[in-house]
């Protein structure tokens, strides 16, 4: 057995950072698919059995988006009804769908390309418990709306308010809400929802336009580190086997237009990965000062990761003696909600800053130069700690 020391897990998530922000790794792009190149040949140098996967997806998020809050906008300006009520209807129907977890039917139409993820086994081949850890590798176009200073002014100017918040704000709730109210408008004739549902429909629309405008961030916390992670898990199998788990190590592509590549990774494994004796881990933003796991998740539906699986990984990082943040909930959507709303026992594991947010989250200052390195590490013996006790416990946690 070869020990892999604490010193070696920093040095080789800061040699993986330092190469692969290098590049852009937009969603379903050339820079993604040099990444998931890059991830599976450092997977397979620690021994770890690898592969890219091709699958389909848009690749934005502010195209469908940014359609559907126009069209409702625009319906709202028109003086029939019945174009206000189908619109409105419409546009609400798929919003709600394309943000939730749903088919995303409405994007179908739109154009599609090639995003690539990274597939890898380590572990025990034979065992019946399999635990799949999963990160990404594209990265977010940055925008006004996410500036950190933004949660700053927030913290400094009202911290018993953030002392108390344990959600994340709803900023997807006043998107839905224009075309919602445009079709009330429609069903009732109220002027004052139309006039409401035109300005938050067309101020989303624009909101859109112009996260579409800007560039793609470097991504090195959110989520390089979540990949680095993976990398030192398969570092420290290769060096001490485990029995009794089966364990995959999967990057996704275009996470960021709304877990596309996590939709691909379903369609082509859930059906052989039973939901009886498989759990997900979501490592998303590992690189801000403290650990946290998110209590539940969701755009607009909050929905809980199960109790089991959430007190196992606390478990575990109370054995580490690492300080791991409970009770927060995202008012936003991970990888991890593709496999929860399948029936698979999930947990995300991220961090955050003194203002409960991810350092640097989708702006250009998320260079490998600002991860906390000491939180990556962290993260990666907290995973390798539940392997330990999923094996220990056969059938591991509990759906």
């Amino acid at each position: 057995m070869e020990t892999v020391d604490d010193r070696q897990l920093e040095a080789l998530a800061r040699d993986a950072l330092s190469e692969l922000t290098e590049f852009d790794r937009a969603s379903a792009s050339e820079g993604e698919k040099r990444a998931a190149s890059m991830i599976r040949q450092w997977l397979e140098d620690d021994g770890a059995s690898a592969s890219v996967e091709q699958e389909r997806a848009h690749g934005t998020y502010w195209w469908p988006l940014g359609l559907l809050t126009a069209g409702a906008g625009l319906a709202a300006v028109a003086k029939s009804r019945l174009v206000r009520l189908t619109v409105g209807l419409f546009s609400a129907a798929a919003l709600a769908d394309d943000i939730s977890g749903g088919r995303q039917w409405f994007r179908r139409a739109l154009p599609q390309r090639s995003t690539w993820n990274v597939v890898a086994e380590a572990g025990d081949a034979t065992a019946p418990t399999t635990v799949v850890f999963v990160a990404h590798h594209d990265a977010a176009n940055w925008s006004l709306l996410f500036s950190p200073r933004l949660p700053e002014f927030f913290g400094e100017r009202f911290p018993a308010q953030l002392a108390r918040s344990q959600t994340t704000p709803p900023i997807m709730f006043p998107v839905f809400a224009g075309p919602v109210l445009t079709a009330i408008s429609g069903a009732t004739g109220s002027t004052l929802l139309r006039r409401l549902g035109c300005l938050l429909s067309l101020g989303s629309a624009l909101t859109f336009a112009e996260i579409g405008s800007r560039s793609v961030v470097p991504g090195a916390n959110d989520n390089l580190s979540g990949v680095a992670v993976l990398l030192g898990l398969a570092r420290i199998l290769r060096g001490s086997p485990v029995s009794g788990v089966r364990v995959l190590l999967v990057s996704t592509g275009s996470e960021e237009s709304f877990m596309e590549g996590m939709r691909g990774f379903a369609r082509s494994h859930f059906d052989s990965l039973p939901t009886q004796s498989t759990h997900f881990v979501c490592i998303d933003s590992v690189g801000s000062p403290t650990l946290m796991q998110l209590e539940g998740e969701g755009m607009l539906k909050m929905r809980d990761y199960p109790q089991p699986l959430k007190e196992l990984l606390s478990d575990s990082a109370a054995e580490l003696d690492i300080p791991l943040v409970r009770g927060l909930r995202f008012r936003n959507a991970t990888d991890a909600l593709i496999s929860l709303k399948a029936g698979y026992p999930t947990v995300m594991l991220g961090s955050i800053s003194k203002y409960k947010a991810p350092s640097n989250y989708h702006w250009p200052t998320d260079t490998a130069e600002n991860v906390d390195y000491g939180s990556v590490v962290a993260a990666t013996r907290l995973c390798e700690r539940l392997i330990a006790k999923l094996a220990a416990s056969g059938a591991g946690a509990d759906d």
